[in-house]
């Protein structure tokens, strides 16, 4: 095995990386203020952005579910990778060779899994394309040209073919030092009679990245008709490959995404190329399975989730399109983001249109028009003979249920009353109570319509079709006393740690002589003990990034390095944080520190009352004295007394 990373090269790799570049590549991040960013965080579900990131400090802090880390903290948990591929991945990013203290440099089959499969379909994916060009792949070229994409719209998106032979990539693949073992947990080649062979072959290839823009897995489309397989193969489940997290054109959309505050759903590969190169650069697509909960994590964090963005579904007008609207539809809710949908003319998809009609229908086809919500109604509502009594209480009851799961109030009663119109009941506050009713009733069995993160839940939702949001954040498991906020002691410690971590040189050298007694909340004195053990505020006048790493590795656990990394972003209260701001915040801890220790002396002397020696109560007046000139010097002359 490879021995551990050297240290220098770790820190070199956490200095060459910023840790904003590294989270836009997951999430939308906009600014905070006090130079800090903010975005929905990846680690839970939340409706408002409690999710910060301070680029000068290089850490990150969830507000919400009390995550918090540095650049390789956030790599190793959103991507769960061990510490070493974590640098390892960031290192080849920043093109740093790193050197290991036991063995030298570190072999390539001695890397992380991760890694490993990561490469393997970058090289598939490099000699799927180079196959393209083969004259065995006239029929993919022809099949491509067929729907309006030429050599260049095939570059862009990386389509590639793979040769019908048995083993033309896995033979490529050994040879770039994969073993057969990698192979097959890649999903790129799988089991034959006489060992492994390659699992596409003769298909057009299209890779599939995630969010960050690694190759994780590939989309496969039969060409000939001798091909008994599927019309369409995927990447079976591997370790970097889950279909319902992944969504096909997220790497190329997701800038476009978060700009726009818009997001287009296609249904295919095909559509996505033909809406980008139409200018819907927002296209992104499910890969071989239906639209859900983990694709909706991911467009909310790219959307920052706000009343005004928009999802936009495209689905074919037959059948199965119109039942995977409804699938959409159920999901729904776990968005603050109006979702609508859109049917081509004729029941086309986008690349159809494009090829019958050319770039303009693409883009008007994707404006907004018919909300989700009630294209869902319509389709429920449409199978029921309207004529009759019976079959209006038939439509009324199953599309009374669906509005039923909308969990705020003032928007369930609105489509409510558009369900009256819909069914021809003339009597909205019958249909009105209805929907409140099965909605008590769904309530009342503990379903989940209290789900966190949905509209009107404990998050709440924003913009015309949610309330506003509301964050409950769990509290720090420290011992002793309950931290409170609105203490002005814990308020003023909570500050001054804040200037110890994020601004050093205003409170140094002064801060270093405050004992770990003076921070009355037991969580801000662990966080002030690690601030010593780090070597004091001092450090960070010198190389701050060194600094805060020394405080963090300080930390005794989890629950204290997260409060450190949450003191280290947080904005302060002042507006001016300047000397004067500082050297207030140094008074007053010192201050109540003093005025604490006032109080103890003179309570333990009336405890004694007659019964403490003469020249042991001569002591502790003449140090209650001491303190109580002191006390007024600060109070007089501020911290130049400190």
């Amino acid at each position: 095995m490879a021995g551990r990373i050297n240290d220098d090269d770790v820190k070199a790799v956490r200095d060459a990386v910023p840790i904003d570049s590294v989270v836009s590549e997951y999430l939308q991040l906009r600014n905070a203020g006090g130079g800090n960013l903010k975005g929905l965080c990846p680690f839970h579900d939340e409706k408002s952005p409690s999710f910060q990131v301070s680029p000068s400090k290089g850490l990150f802090h969830c507000f919400g579910c009390q995550e918090g880390g540095d650049t390789i903290a956030f790599v190793m948990k959103i991507d769960h990778l061990s510490f070493s591929e974590t640098v390892e991945r960031l290192a080849a990013k920043a093109g740093i060779t790193l050197r290991y203290e036991e063995g030298g440099y570190n072999p390539s089959h001695q890397r992380g899994e991760r890694i490993r499969l990561i490469e393997a379909h970058q090289a598939a994916a490099e000699f799927y394309v180079r196959a393209l060009e083969s004259p065995e792949a006239e029929i993919g070229r022809t099949f491509l040209a067929e729907r309006g994409f030429d050599q260049d719209a095939a570059a862009h998106f990386r389509v590639g073919y793979s040769p019908a032979g048995w083993d033309h990539l896995t033979r490529y693949l050994r040879g770039k030092g994969f073993s057969d073992k990698e192979l097959i947990t890649s999903g790129l080649s799988q089991d034959g009679r006489r060992g492994p062979i390659d699992r596409f072959r003769g298909r057009l290839m299209w890779p599939i990245s995630d969010t960050a823009g690694d190759i994780v897995g590939f989309g496969a489309r039969k060409l000939r008709d001798d091909d008994n397989g599927p019309k369409y193969l995927n990447t079976p489940e591997t370790p970097i490959y889950k279909k319902s997290q992944v969504l096909y054109g997220i790497d190329l959309a997701k800038k476009d995404i978060a700009k726009a505050s818009r997001a287009v759903v296609v249904e295919g590969y095909t559509d996505v190329m033909a809406c980008h190169l139409a200018g819907v650069t927002t296209a992104i697509a499910t890969c071989g399975t239906a639209f859900g909960n983990d694709h909706i994590k991911i467009l909310r964090r790219l959307l920052m989730d706000n009343g005004s963005a928009r999802v936009i579904f495209t689905f074919d007008g037959d059948a199965a399109g119109q039942k995977a609207a409804l699938r959409a539809f159920e999901d729904d809710q776990k968005f603050a983001a109006e979702t609508y949908i859109a049917i081509a003319p004729d029941g086309m998809d986008p690349c159809d249109l494009r090829l019958v009609k050319g770039d303009d229908s693409v883009r008007d086809l994707v404006e907004p028009r018919t909300p989700l919500f009630e294209f869902a109604l319509r389709q429920i509502v449409g199978r029921y003979d309207l004529e009759t009594p019976a079959g209006r209480a038939a439509a009324l009851d199953e599309a009374a249920a669906v509005v039923a799961k909308i969990k705020t109030s003032s928007v369930q009663r609105e489509v409510a009353v558009q369900l009256a119109g819909l069914v021809g009941i003339l009597d909205q506050e019958f249909v009105v109570r209805r929907v409140a009713q099965l909605a008590r009733w769904a309530r009342d069995k503990g379903g989940d319509h209290g789900e966190r993160g949905g509209r009107g839940g404990p998050q709440g939702g924003r913009g015309p079709r949610g309330g506003a949001p509301q964050q409950t954040a769990p509290a720090p498991a420290f011992s002793g006393p309950a931290l409170n906020l609105r203490s002005p002691a814990h308020r003023t410690e909570r500050e001054l740690l804040k200037l110890a971590l994020q601004k050093p040189a205003l409170v140094s050298p002064a801060f270093d002589a405050y004992g770990v007694d003076e921070f009355t909340a037991p969580p801000y004195a662990a966080v002030r003990q690690c601030i010593e053990e780090a070597g004091g505020a001092e450090q960070g006048v010198v190389d701050d990034r060194a600094y805060l790493g020394a405080v963090l590795d300080a930390a005794p656990d989890n629950t204290v390095r997260n409060l450190v990394t949450e003191l280290a972003v947080e904005v302060f209260h002042g507006k001016s944080i300047d000397e004067t701001y500082a050297g207030m915040h140094l008074v007053h801890v010192r201050l109540r520190a003093v005025d604490r220790r006032i109080a103890d002396v003179q309570s333990s002397l009336a405890r004694l009352g007659t019964n403490v020696a003469p020249q042991d109560l001569a002591a502790a007046q003449n140090e209650v004295w001491v303190l109580q000139q002191y006390a007024q010097t600060l109070r007089a002359h501020g911290a130049a007394a400190l």
